[in-house]
């Protein structure tokens, strides 16, 4: 482990201040050794798989004396003093030819880290030359149930998306994506098919495609799209496994309390993806609720003024004599011819 010491000048403080821990941290940054025993083949691996990591990746043009599952102090030691949290050591030796090394790194610390044999390789030389601009984000496609019920595989799965995965962008243009990143791999996702030991686990198949899109025919708004292998082509196999400590890496994954996102009151999500909020009303007065307005139901009538309404509805009109006889005197004579 590196002493840290106090910065002399605002140059050094500036400079410490960039690898302290941040709210949003930087773009992880890849170191690539070249192991002591490494050889061409691997060297010229490394090399392909560098480029696609360009502008946040670095390689050793020395060999360096480096034992991943030895000894890892001097793996931490380039890890802090480069800056660097993905480390991709490159070794050849008899027991395990061609092999590649990816570890991650978290708090300079080692983290995780797993072996992949390199049993067929195919460099980007040997294919079309397709260029592809630096810093692009390719779009990654696993195949096979395996990935998500293998442990192994799973950890295969999560170091190629942070080795690759370049910047986070809040938005990506359609022209922006240019090459797609293609692991794929046998077996029925039967986790107790396969024993403790790797031998008999399935390869991994590793290829990269340049994405070509063509004016299509049939749709004006979607245009055709076909790819084409640029590479370099891996078929890898698994070897030794160095699995994460829980509780260092629920340290790793722990995200700042700045950064979740806020509950908002009385509001939900539902599986479709549609808010859906809960509103509270207070206590109804039924008293003061505007109804139909009838006559019975005035607030200032009385009950006395209702018994004079129906005795005026019930009254009979009586006629005295007199009147009945100015009646019939009022009635005309008919006329005799």
């Amino acid at each position: 482990m590196m002493r840290v010491a106090k910065p002399r000048n605002a140059r050094s403080k500036r400079a410490m201040d960039s690898r302290a821990p941040q709210l949003v941290e930087h773009t992880k940054k890849a170191l690539v050794i070249r192991a002591s025993t490494g050889g061409q083949l691997v060297q010229n691996a490394m090399t392909d798989l560098s480029a696609y990591k360009k502008p946040d990746v670095k390689k050793f043009s020395k060999k360096n004396e480096v034992h991943p599952f030895d000894d890892t102090t001097t793996l931490e030691f380039f890890s802090q003093k480069n800056d660097a949290s993905l480390l991709l050591v490159g070794s050849n030796t008899k027991k395990r030819p061609n092999t590649l090394t990816w570890i991650r790194t978290f708090n300079y610390q080692i983290l995780d880290m797993i072996e992949l044999q390199i049993l067929n390789y195919k460099s980007i030389e040997e294919f079309k030359q397709l260029t592809i601009n630096i810093g692009m984000k390719p779009l990654f496609n696993f195949s096979g149930p395996i990935f998500d019920t293998h442990a192994h595989y799973q950890q295969v799965k999560s170091i190629f998306l942070d080795f690759f995965r370049g910047s986070q962008v809040p938005m990506l243009d359609l022209a922006g994506i240019q090459y797609i990143i293609s692991v794929c791999a046998g077996g029925d996702g039967n986790v107790s098919v396969y024993s403790e030991d790797t031998s008999n686990l399935p390869p991994i198949h590793f290829r990269v495609y340049k994405i070509k899109t063509y004016k299509s025919k049939i749709q004006t708004k979607v245009p055709r799209v076909e790819l084409e292998e640029i590479g370099p082509r891996f078929d890898f196999k698994i070897g030794r496994v160095r699995d994460a400590d829980p509780d260092v890496l629920k340290q790793a994954l722990k995200r700042p309390k700045e950064l979740e996102p806020k509950q908002k009151k009385n509001i939900e999500t539902d599986l479709v993806g549609d808010k859906i909020a809960t509103i509270h009303v207070g206590k109804q007065d039924l008293m003061k609720i505007q109804t139909r307005k009838m006559k019975g139901l005035k607030k200032g009538r009385k009950p006395s003024d209702d018994d004079d309404d129906v005795m005026d509805d019930e009254e009979e009109v009586v006629l005295s004599e007199d009147d009945e006889e100015s009646e019939k005197e009022e009635k005309p004579r008919k006329k005799r011819h």
